[in-house]
């Protein structure tokens, strides 16, 4: 479906009011989630010099940038996208990202962790992953950019940290998270006021699960990465995951290659997101699924996440997303 067609036939507005209905109360769960995060995007939008999107190409992001799209819609999202790049991404996520950019008309900026191995400034790490790599780079990125509001996919189910943390979430010249800095945000009042060289971050999905975020997608038609719909793949047990086979993903000689119906819920660096066993292959199935699920994506699928219950949170303070 495309852009203009999508939304000049949305029909997932609030209904009109009428007389029995004069106050127009039969507004959906998705339907406010939506108005919250369009509110939040808009007032950064208004508020900010130079915001930016960052962009995996995974479900979240894809959601975010759909929401900015309504937005302002008719008019061109008025900010770009940015993605750090490990050089472990899935080659469907990297076509996908590009695919997407051009299609909305987005400058993309790209922060590359290969440089920086390449150049001295990082080293591989031991375990192979380079997903926690990605910090500095980032930081980099935003400082490099002049952004001073950074728009990401973060939801409140995501992770322990995301309870401490605010919509706009402050960090410091260093780009570093410090979770008794966070303002009060009282009746949908956000405070970005930030010192020069200081940044915001800004999550307008705070308030969505994971089946939330999927709700929307199915509601909205949402066109994602073909990794998060149950496909064929070559893969190997390891940790309570199924991992791809690839040239950043290899079993150890006691690890057997096996072929598999697997989806991925989560896409991260490829050599630390694996896939769970699924015979999901559309949203409806999808939607059966995580509805039924106990586990977190990133407890179920995310080696990075599992190094510490606060792992996420100590990468925050850090300067990660």
């Amino acid at each position: 479906m495309s852009i203009d067609t999508q939304f000049n036939n949305d029909t997932h507005s609030a209904p009109e009011a009428t007389p029995a209905n004069p106050k127009n109360t039969s507004l959906s769960t998705l339907d406010v989630l939506e108005s919250e995060a369009i509110h939040i995007i808009r007032e950064v939008a208004a508020e900010f010099e130079r915001p930016v999107l960052l962009f995996s190409g995974g479900k979240d992001s894809v959601t975010v940038l759909h929401l900015a799209a309504k937005a302002f819609w008719p008019a061109k999202i008025p900010f770009g996208l940015l993605h750090v790049d490990t050089g472990h991404n899935f080659d469907e996520i990297i076509r996908f990202r590009d695919e997407t950019a051009e299609k909305y008309g987005l400058d993309l900026t790209v922060a590359k962790v290969q440089d920086y191995i390449d150049d001295g400034r990082l080293r591989e790490r031991p375990d192979g992953t380079r997903n926690t790599l990605q910090t500095q780079p980032l930081l980099d990125a935003i400082t490099g950019g002049t952004f001073d509001a950074v728009f990401g996919g973060a939801r409140r189910d995501e992770d322990k940290a995301r309870a401490k943390e605010r919509i706009l979430s402050l960090r410091d010249e260093f780009g570093g998270w410090n979770p008794s800095s966070q303002r009060p945000e009282l009746w949908n009042l956000f405070n970005g006021r930030h010192l020069p060289g200081e940044h915001v971050r800004v999550f307008p999905i705070s308030n969505f699960t994971e089946l939330d975020v999927w709700s929307y997608i199915a509601r909205e038609g949402i066109e994602l990465p073909e990794l998060y719909f149950a496909h064929d793949r070559e893969v190997f047990a390891r940790d309570g995951m199924w991992w791809a086979t690839g040239e950043f993903s290899t079993p150890r000689e006691d690890e057997t290659v096996t072929t598999k119906k697997v989806r991925y819920r989560t896409v991260g660096d490829m050599s630390c997101t694996g896939a769970v066993e699924s015979s999901a292959d559309d949203l409806e199935s999808i939607l059966a699924e995580v509805a039924a699920t106990t586990v977190t994506e990133r407890g179920a699928t995310r080696a990075d996440d599992r190094i510490s219950a606060a792992a996420m949170e100590d990468r925050k303070k850090d300067g990660y997303f």
